[in-house]
């Protein structure tokens, strides 16, 4: 309750106005205020909203999400802190390629039996810069009608901005058309991953039975990938993304995964692609995810555009034309394989309910396919998992074959 003083209009004692310790810059100039979390300094990425209320932690270390700030339409992330199990790169240094994170409400503290850290914390030990307080919901309208905008957040407890070089710099920022950004997230060198499906009361599981080698090319993979494959009773050997179809082959692997990852794809695909199609000539089984798609069908002659504010969420409806089933999706990518490009031999298999555009494909020709989408992000829950389930079959016709 307000002192009698100020009910009574008297403001020279005990009020005063909070101030800015975060600022979000964009391209055009226009600066939006708010109060600083997580690592101080200054960060520049492109900025884009994801639509998930679930999930905040698997999202903020996304290796898809580099170059990237992140606008969280989710009022209250942070409630449930974090833990030591729900990061997604497979890259063990501390820094999570997204760049920054803005959220509406003011970080609560953690109410879940699995935290371990409270947020603020936990982005500070990341070095991601983090905003709340400002009107995500207007932010997201803008994104929605003009397209990402370059940006740069800054965070100063003091609240002392140098507002024109903060304009400045994000007016100068890079575009992330023509940037390959997987050499921020890749491996360095090549490993094997052991590690299943999480399970209550255990934990992350120990693999069970190996019936098939697979090859993941690293342009930025998730965990929870790389588990799902395990769990699917595959070995699976993870190489870096500048691997070469010589070392890949030489590993002689019943499959090859191609992985998701960040960046513009046609500029990753110079060195990308014609290791791709060196695999495809083998006729390997091949199953690529988000920016492994954007490989597959770049290798076969298809293109990318840049879409204009991106997909980005955990409520995205696809059409498996397959089958006829919808599912409910997990999203995460800025740009797009182009359907009109695509050769004869790549039948479009998915498709975005929202706008139409391409989520998958399949290959006549080779024992290959793809999805835009993360079936591994457990939206639907398990909507998804059944592509995991193909890639082994595909995998396990291979051996039949050659055994024929």
């Amino acid at each position: 309750m307000l002192q009698d003083k100020h009910a009574a209009g008297s403001l020279s004692d005990g009020w005063s106005e909070p101030r800015a310790t975060a600022l979000l810059v964009l391209q055009d100039g226009t600066v939006l205020e708010g109060f600083g979390i997580g690592a101080e300094g200054e960060a520049t990425g492109e900025v884009c909203f994801n639509t998930a209320m679930t999930g905040y932690q698997e999202i903020l270390t996304d290796p898809s999400y580099a170059g990237q700030i992140i606008t969280f339409t989710f009022p209250h992330i942070g409630n449930v802190g974090t833990n030591d199990e729900d990061t997604e790169s497979v890259n063990a240094a501390s820094s999570s390629g997204v760049r920054g994170a803005i959220l509406g409400a003011a970080v609560t503290e953690p109410s879940n039996w699995r935290a371990s850290r409270h947020l603020d914390a936990w982005l500070k030990a990341r070095g991601i810069v983090g905003l709340t307080g400002i009107d995500t919901r207007a932010l997201t309208a803008l994104i929605r009608d003009k397209g990402m905008p370059n940006a740069v957040i800054a965070h100063d407890p003091a609240g002392n901005f140098d507002i024109d070089a903060l304009k400045a710099r994000a007016a100068g920022a890079t575009s992330m058309d023509g940037l390959d950004l997987v050499p921020l997230v890749t491996s360095a060198q090549r490993f094997d991953w052991l590690e299943s499906t999480w399970n209550l009361g255990e934990g992350y599981r120990a693999p069970g039975e190996f019936k098939h080698h697979v090859v993941a090319i690293d342009y930025g993979v998730k965990r929870n990938i790389l588990r799902l494959l395990t769990r699917a009773g595959c070995k699976v050997t993870v190489v870096p993304a500048t691997a070469s179809a010589e070392d890949i082959l030489a590993l002689k692997p019943d499959g090859v995964f191609l992985s998701n990852g960040p960046g513009d794809p046609a500029a990753t695909g110079e060195y990308a692609v014609p290791v791709i199609r060196k695999v495809l000539e083998e006729k390997i089984p091949t199953f690529g995810i988000c920016l492994g798609h954007q490989m597959l069908s770049l290798a076969v002659g298809a293109k990318t555009t840049k879409m204009h504010q991106g997909h980005h969420g955990a409520n995205h409806p696809v059409k498996d034309r397959t089958t006829g089933k919808v599912e409910i999706t997990s999203m995460n990518h800025g740009f797009a394989v182009d359907p009109a490009t695509l050769p004869t031999n790549a039948v479009e298999t998915h498709t975005s309910l929202f706008d139409g555009s391409n989520c998958g494909i399949a290959l006549t020709d080779r024992p290959a396919f793809s999805v835009q989408y993360h079936p591994e992000a457990s939206p639907g829950p398990q909507d998804s998992h059944y592509l995991f389930d193909r890639f082994v079959r595909l995998i396990e016709d291979g051996k039949a074959a050659k055994a024929a």
